[in-house]
């Protein structure tokens, strides 16, 4: 092992390791002072206070390196503290500060500012030069809700360039000007808000003085206490810092040593958490009496649902009831709810949105695979030579992640293909954008796997090995009609080719998909197609390469693991084989059912034939986000006893009969799972606001109270008894989840997975099975009177139905659905940029502002869905997955035409 001395003492260095990591590695963290380093950026040189003086030999003669950037050498000799360096040091912090506000050497508020605690490190108290020409006349920058700026204060360390770049990605920050006019800039010298500034905050939290902050920034420095915990928004699973004080959420942070999101998270992760003492928040139980909701006591509440289950179980049978779940409660939660249902009430009529929209994941890789999960960890992105991202948009669904592909596409010499009917930012920097028909998934990558046998692409070995059906799998797909298939996606076949070609040749290529996977009538099968492609080319097993899915809610994996679906208990157990429902009666000391219970669109269909009593909604607001709206709310109309369980009152506790008030994510402790099968632990941040519960406590306060003992809601409870059921959580105990979770499978001594399928499949041989593209209903039977075809998509500033993030600041960034249209589509329905489009689909229609933009194709219309005022679905279809009832949202047959001036007038909020 090589080694070097730092202040005369030996000790091992890395190969490739900056002097600064040696130090800071080996002796006190805090022994060279910094202003330009950050921990999540690449090192820069600029400041030079981290100087240190080397030499080659003992004794010999000493030069003075930043040591930030320097690699150590063998045997050389490093001083950090000498007189010179001290002195150094002491005179750069001094020429910095006569251009800074010097209140920074006595601010007790700030104490962001790095410049003040190395002020302070270095022995300076004033400042010897005298007052010259300076900065301190720029003015504050305060247009946007979160950032702020005070260029003032501004060092020119370039932390924040750097972090807007090599973090995020986005290049809006830049320096302008030489010499002394060098200066910040947002965009072209904009400000935040008119800025392509996604509100991330990278900038804010790299930068050492404050001239770049957010508004809660000033607030983390009087938090007294810090709890670590894990972001309630997508599947990235970002790992955020809360800072408290007095049971008050100040601020959050992103810790650098977060194996999932490395000191980086999106807006909604670092800023919208306001939701959570939201003046609208639910505070008290209530039962619907004579047409109106009445606040009522938890015993009273109790005593009335466990009276209404009892009676409905009795009277009609155990599948008169049914249940939704959350995937944005914890594991724990989900695992109760499930139990609740296939235990207390004795029925499988539980299901989830986990469920409803990447069940075709699940179904597809578990015929292929095994396991319906991430091959591989996000982190393999630093091993890939492509990347493949299918029906997903990651910068704004999944921005952590996203920012992650978009360097690899934007910086690297690798391969990157997005398919996609959208130009999405990602594909704006793709090697290839395949620009499909939605609903054509299917035909696009059959003529792709065509391509790759045809070029003799295939790893034979890796077919011949560990895979089955290949020989019946090749013969349809070579009778593939390549002309059909061309002329229905739309996609040039050239251009799939080279996309294939260059699939296939890369040594190591990764997949990512989304839910314009799995959102159409073919999810399924197009989930397939993917795992096929990998087994072809033999990307799978071993770092760099895989399957994996973008789970679009934070817990969408787990609540999957944990059983909240009708054909599967927690585990993935099939309910129907009698071994399985034996070994669930055991465990859980009742007779629990082998028959498949309701999916979602089941229990609306079976409310509206009187069979369905009684419905239990957890965090799923099912009238906004469902499709088919109107008939959702026919259902909830048939059902007798609907219960919602819900933070505001949505537009599905509209509906409701009985409304519980449940816990945020900042008010309760559990596991959430992440897209990589990462188990992480959610800590109780603040108390649950005064008459609510967490969710798993109001779940087992059921459970107790219809008879059925259950110990009070614990995280460390209950892990144990789902490690005792789930075969692939057996390992996981709470205390041994620490800071960043552990992947599962994990081995009962606590050993966890990082790659799945390393020498074979959970199935055992991986299973090659061809499917032929066809046209979705939706447009075989009203494509003709609806000729356009309507998407969904997600923008960055909202989550889901906005429930949380419209009770935020981020209302501001983003204040309406809108309904994106290429020019040429505008142009012939006499639509300009801002006005108002009926859409009208067989189920209904809509008004929604138009963006006029070439990121759409021509024929193709795209909408977001986030707020209840426009109900996108009014006229999606409830058309699913031929195999697992995923709704269709990705296809939807409209037509358009300009709204009327009195509804225009209407949504805008005018006098008619």
């Amino acid at each position: 092992m090589k080694t070097a001395y730092i202040n005369d003492v030996a000790y091992p260095f890395e190969t490739g390791e900056t002097m600064l990591s040696f130090i800071r590695r080996q002796t006190d963290p805090d022994l060279v002072p910094t202003l330009c380093d950050a921990p999540n950026l690449d090192p820069f040189g600029a400041c030079r206070v981290c100087s240190v003086e080397v030499a080659a030999e003992q004794g010999g003669r000493l030069r003075t390196m930043a040591s930030c950037h320097t690699p150590v050498g063998e045997g050389q000799y490093i001083y950090t503290s000498t007189p010179s360096i001290q002195k150094l040091r002491k005179n750069i912090i001094e020429l910095v500060l006569t251009d800074h506000p010097l209140d920074c050497l006595t601010c007790e508020v700030n104490g962001n500012c790095e410049l003040q605690t190395v002020a302070a490190q270095v022995g300076i108290r004033q400042v010897r030069y005298p007052e010259g020409e300076t900065h301190l006349h720029r003015e504050k920058d305060l247009s946007h809700p979160y950032m702020t700026s005070d260029l003032s204060k501004c060092i020119n360390c370039y932390r924040c360039v750097r972090a807007c770049d090599e973090v995020q990605g986005e290049f809006v920050l830049s320096m302008a000007g030489r010499g002394f006019d060098a200066h910040i800039i947002k965009g072209l010298d904009q400000t935040f808000m008119t800025s392509d500034c996604v509100s991330c905050g990278a900038c804010s939290q790299a930068c050492p003085t404050s001239a770049i902050s957010d508004v809660f920034q000033s607030k983390s420095v009087q938090a007294t206490e810090t709890t670590r915990t894990v972001c309630t928004y997508c599947g990235v699973g970002c790992n955020l810092e809360v800072g408290t004080r007095n049971g008050e959420i100040l601020s959050i942070t992103a810790p650098y040593d977060a194996e999932v999101n490395q000191g980086h998270t999106c807006l909604k992760g670092r800023f919208a958490f306001q939701f959570y003492n939201h003046p609208e928040r639910l505070d008290a139980p209530m039962i619907r009496r004579n047409g109106t909701l009445e606040k009522v006591s938890w015993e009273e509440v109790y005593d009335y649902i466990a009276e209404k289950f009892t009676h409905y179980r009795e009277t009609y049978g155990p599948d008169s009831l049914a249940g939704i779940s959350s995937s944005r409660c914890t594991n724990e939660e989900n695992y109760l709810m499930q139990k609740f249902f296939r235990a207390v009430i004795q029925t499988n009529n539980i299901d989830g949105c986990a469920r409803v929209c990447h069940s075709p994941t699940a179904l597809g890789m578990q015929r292929t695979f095994g396991t319906g999960a991430a091959t591989n960890s996000i982190d393999d992105l630093k091993h890939t030579d492509c990347i493949l991202v299918i029906g997903a948009n990651p910068t704004d669904a999944h921005p952590v992640t996203g920012a992650k592909l978009k360097q690899f596409a934007m910086k690297s010499d690798k391969v990157s293909i997005v398919i996609d009917p959208r130009r999405t930012e990602l594909a704006r920097y793709a090697t290839h954008h395949l620009a499909l028909r939605p609903g054509t998934n299917v035909a696009v990558l059959n003529m792709m796997m065509y391509y790759i046998v045809t070029e003799g692409l295939v790893d034979d070995a890796f077919i011949g090995g560990r895979t089955e059906g290949y020989e019946a799998f090749k013969a349809e797909l070579l009778a593939i009609d390549l002309d059909r298939l061309e002329a229905v996606s739309g996609v040039p076949r050239e251009e799939v080719r080279e996309a294939a070609i260059a699939y296939a040749t890369a040594p190591n290529a990764m997949s990512f998909h989304g839910l314009g996977v799995t959102e159409h009538s073919q999810g399924t099968f197009t989930v397939m197609q993917i795992a096929d492609l990998a087994m072809l080319t033999g990307n799978i097993g071993r770092k760099g390469v895989g399957v994996n899915p973008l789970r679009g809610q934070n817990n969408v994996q787990g609540s999957a693991d944990m059983g909240v679906q009708p054909h599967q208990g927690a585990g993935y157990l099939d309910v129907t084989r009698p071994e399985v429902a034996r070994r669930y009666s055991e465990f859980y000391r009742a007779e629990v059912p082998s028959h498949i219970g309701y999916k979602i669109p089941e229990m609306f269909q079976a409310a509206m034939d009187g069979k369905l009593k009684a419905l239990w909604i957890i965090g799923e607001d099912v009238v906004q986000t469902d499709p088919n709206t109107q008939k959702v709310i026919r259902a909830l109309e048939a059902t007798e006893l609907v219960i919602v369980q819900e933070l505001f009152m949505t537009e599905t506790a509209k509906y409701a009969d009985v409304v519980l008030p449940g816990a945020s994510f900042l008010e309760k402790s559990g596991t959430f799972t992440n897209g990589e099968r990462r188990v992480q632990a959610v800590r109780r941040v603040v108390e649950p606001i005064p008459g609510t519960k967490p969710d798993g406590q109001i779940i087992v306060d059921l459970m107790n109270r219809m008879g059925y003992p259950q110990p009070d809601y614990t995280p460390e409870g209950m892990l144990e008894e789902i490690s005792q059921i789930v075969p692939f959580f057996a390992g996981i105990r709470w205390e041994r989840l620490g800071k960043n979770g552990l992947q599962w499978p994990v081995a009962p001594d606590g050993t966890d997975t990082k790659i799945l399928h390393r020498d074979d499949f959970k199935r055992g041989l991986g299973y090659f099975e061809f499917h032929s593209w066809e046209e979705t209903a939706e447009i075989t039977e009203h494509g003709e009177r609806y000729p356009y075809i309507l998407t969904t998509n997600r923008e960055l500033e909202h989550y889901n139905c906005g429930a949380m993030t419209r009770r935020t600041p981020n209302g501001q960034l983003l204040q309406s659905d809108y309904l994106m249209i290429h020019p040429e589509d505008a142009r012939e329905n006499g639509i300009s940029d801002g006005d108002f489009v009926c859409l009208e689909s067989p189920r209904g229609k809509v008004d929604v502002k138009a963006r006029v933009t070439d990121e759409v194709r021509q024929g193709v219309l795209s909408t977001t869905f986030h707020f209840p005022d426009i109900m996108v679905n009014n006229i999606t279809s409830d058309i699913h997955d031929s195999e697992a009832m995923c709704p269709e949202y990705k296809v939807v047959a409209v037509r358009i035409r300009k709204s009327k001036g009195k509804f225009k007038a209407m949504l805008e909020g005018k006098q008619v």
